[in-house]
């Protein structure tokens, strides 16, 4: 079986919306950074993801243009990734993504997945093993769990990917 590695990031900080549709709004400066902060720590753990799945809205657009950015001057001969853009991710659920993932080729061996709370800390919080009681804290802005399994994206379940390690970026 083949090593495959699901990236889960909440979008870096946004402005309060204003007079915005919340659709719209924008990373805030220190949104931004933490974004940038993002993209470094996955390049120093070589987590370089070969399809993006991002939320159509215009912060985790940003979010995704600062992480690319940042893995892209980390490893320039690392290669392009696929990006695809999501409604699902913006207005659905756990259960979208949970369908997204199970869609994903078994060509790919690492996903990011950008998204918005509480739909990003749920699924993290589902995917992984059943380890008892206590607490289980959801990511905060710029937040990334990273999950690794053996096996085939569409054997994506509840319970089937192990939480391997997180991290909450600042910039």
């Amino acid at each position: 079986m083949t090593a495959r590695t699901l990236v889960l990031l909440r979008h870096a900080k946004a402005e309060d919306p204003g007079d915005l549709l919340d659709f719209e709004r924008h990373l805030t400066d220190g949104g931004r950074a933490d974004a940038d902060a993002a993209g470094a720590w996955l390049a120093d753990e070589r987590l370089n993801p070969r399809l993006v799945i991002c939320s159509p809205a215009t912060r985790t657009r940003q979010t995704w243009q600062g992480v690319s950015v940042a893995l892209a001057q980390a490893a320039p001969d690392n290669g392009s990734s696929e990006v695809h853009y999501e409604t699902g991710l913006y207005d659905g659920g756990r259960t979208e993504v949970i369908d997204l993932l199970r869609a994903v080729p078994d060509t790919v061996r690492t996903v990011l997945v950008i998204g918005h709370n509480p739909t990003m800390s749920d699924v993290s919080i589902l995917l992984r093993p059943y380890e008892g009681g206590g607490v289980v804290e959801g990511l905060k802005t710029s937040g990334l769990a990273v999950h690794r399994f053996e096996g085939s994206w569409s054997d994506t379940e509840p319970g089937a990917l192990p939480l391997i390690t997180s991290h909450t970026a600042r910039g």
